[in-house]
């Protein structure tokens, strides 16, 4: 489907009085603008994140009660189970609570549940089974929020629950029945950022628990690890997540913990580290042991004692996430010829016998980018049908879940995204309702499918001195993306050249002859119905970044869409 795109318009003289003002370019005043940055002392705080825009832990409601319970159990010697979610931000946040614990001399294990037996959050029989073998004390990390019945039973049982998690409760159920609650989300809390991740969290709990004990060398260990769980987990990256995230580059960059070093290695990423860096390499190895295996290995890995043992895991988590690369494209493969089957639905909802539910969500994100529709994607098996949805162009897919509650086992989630369960005889029902219930909200142009271009960069001007502009806006994620622009008026200079099958890469010039290359990810699909050839002329939708390769560095553009001009 052809995307709109949004050509970000500027006034000139609000830009330049913040270029002359912060003494930078009219480009880099453009992008703060945009992003909403318009007073001068805001604008400067932004480029300039540091330990200052760290807020004090005890503004966090429960904050208190959670430190002094804990600090009672490492008084008495008392066992505590750190309790992790399976993906990154909960896996991290384990590792980052456990070293602070440990730091004070604290007695620890730690429980990440497996995805597939377990499930998301709290459950009886771990809980149990943690109980008898001497655990007094548990503190949960990205998760616990909801788990109401298995903390009821914890409390008749005499264990305590300390739950740190930035989800949102059940505004109907309210607080949890736990000794603590520490959630910047929680009602009555009056924290000032809301946007903590889970590792968030743990870390804040880290820094009220070990107070002026928090050494710098200490806190740089914590920091690198909370910016992989912030940007991993889609955070936004504007207020305290900034920082967390600028000072936890700077420190990886000379991380001394074995398995982070091992990690960068096996994804090549140890001569810089930005958050993309993070996001396209580091993360998904992480995830992968979660959605492939048993995500306990990340902590072995993190925690690793020496450099062997280091190599070692990182080397298990990369072959995990090779697998988890070879299931999904073959899965994403078979569900898109499935969604051949509705071409006339506003929502595809599509299964497998067996699909691998490590990856169906995966999947069902690359179906709705390519289809520019939400999607449903579902692994059958055994008569109930586990599955994950992802939303498109705004589209509230929880809603459109409420409206058909009554057809499914369980279903959860938010807006972009939901998990759910269902009989499969009851799942040609759940397509018929959803797209009764689409059919009500997008009309026949369907879902807007925009892409925002935030200014417009003649050739003249485009070239290397660009990327210290984008430089300064580090590190880039959620409400902060790399900037995307604009470029016209150029010409192929000949055929695109196709890598690995997939992706195509472009020699091009503009009108007095000077060069660029370009780069598209997965152009060779997403190119379809576009003639583009040697002399084509286009203009050029992109973000840019440098190449190096064999010393050299040069302007690469990595494109986002293109149009071609008759």
């Amino acid at each position: 489907m052809e995307k709109e795109w949004i050509v970000s318009k500027h006034d000139l003289d609000e830009v330049n009085g913040l270029a002359s003002r912060l003494g930078v370019s009219p480009l880099l005043a453009a992008l703060l603008i945009l992003r909403g940055h318009t007073d001068t002392e805001a604008a400067k705080r932004f480029l300039e994140p540091g330990l200052g825009d760290l807020n004090d832990p005890k503004l966090l409601l429960g904050m208190d009660d959670a430190v002094e319970r804990l600090r009672a159990a490492i008084a008495r010697g008392e066992q505590i189970l750190i309790w992790g979610d399976y993906d990154v931000d909960g896996t991290t946040g384990t590792v980052l609570l456990r070293k602070a614990l440990h730091r004070l001399g604290a007695v620890t294990d730690f429980h990440i549940p497996n995805r597939f037996t377990e499930g998301y959050g709290l459950n009886i029989p771990a809980l149990e089974e943690a109980a008898k073998k001497g655990t007094r004390l548990v503190v949960t990390v990205d998760c616990g929020i909801r788990s109401f019945e298995a903390l009821e039973w914890a409390r008749s049982r005499g264990l305590d629950v300390i739950v740190t998690d930035h989800h949102l409760s059940d505004p109907e159920r309210g607080a949890p029945p736990a000794a603590a609650v520490v959630n910047p989300n929680q009602a009555g809390c009056d924290y000032p950022d809301k946007q903590l991740a889970g590792v968030g969290v743990a870390f804040k709990l880290a820094q009220a628990l070990l107070g002026d004990a928090l050494d710098p060398v200490l806190l740089g260990e914590f920091l690198e690890i909370a910016a992989i769980g912030t940007v991993a987990d889609i955070m936004k990256l504007t207020g305290e997540n900034r920082s967390i995230v600028t000072l936890g580059l700077r420190h990886l960059n000379q991380t001394r913990n074995y398995g982070l070093r091992a990690l960068m290695e096996v994804a090549d990423c140890t001569s810089e580290m930005t958050s993309l860096h993070i996001g396209f390499r580091i993360a998904p190895r992480i995830n992968a042991a979660g959605r492939m295996d048993a995500a306990s290995r990340v902590v072995e890995l993190l925690e690793a004692g020496t450099p062997a043992d280091a190599r070692r895991l990182a080397g298990i988590l990369d072959g995990r996430n090779r697998e988890r690369r070879r299931v999904q494209e073959l899965i994403t493969e078979q569900a898109m010829s499935a969604a051949t089957d509705f071409p006339d639905d506003r929502i595809i909802v599509v299964g497998g016998d067996g699909w691998h539910r490590g990856v169906i969500g995966l999947a069902a994100s690359r179906i709705a980018e390519r289809l520019a529709r939400p999607a449903v994607v579902l692994s059958i098996e055994n008569g109930v049908a586990h599955g994950s949805a992802r939303s498109f162009g705004g589209f509230d897919i929880v809603e459109a879940f409420d409206r058909c509650s009554d057809v499914f086992i369980q279903y959860g989630g938010h807006a972009a995204a939901a998990g759910l369960q269902i009989e499969t005889g009851m799942i040609d029902e759940l397509r018929s309702r959803l797209n009764e219930f689409a059919g009500e909200r997008i009309d026949g142009e369907g879902l807007p499918n925009e892409l925002l271009i935030e200014a417009v960069v003649s050739t003249k001007t485009l070239g290397l001195e660009i990327l210290k502009d984008l430089d300064r806006l580090e590190p880039y994620g959620a409400a902060n993306p790399k900037p995307v622009f604009l470029t016209r008026d150029l010409v192929l200079r000949r055929d695109p050249f196709v890598m690995k099958d997939r992706h195509l890469k472009f020699d091009l010039a503009d009108p007095v002859g000077k060069r660029f290359e370009a780069v598209w990810w997965d152009g060779v699909a997403r190119s379809k119905g576009r003639t583009l050839e040697e002399g084509s002329r286009i203009e050029i939708a992109y973000t840019a970044e440098a190449n190096h390769w064999q010393g050299n560095t040069r302007l690469q553009l990595v494109t986002e869409d293109i149009r071609t001009i008759d």
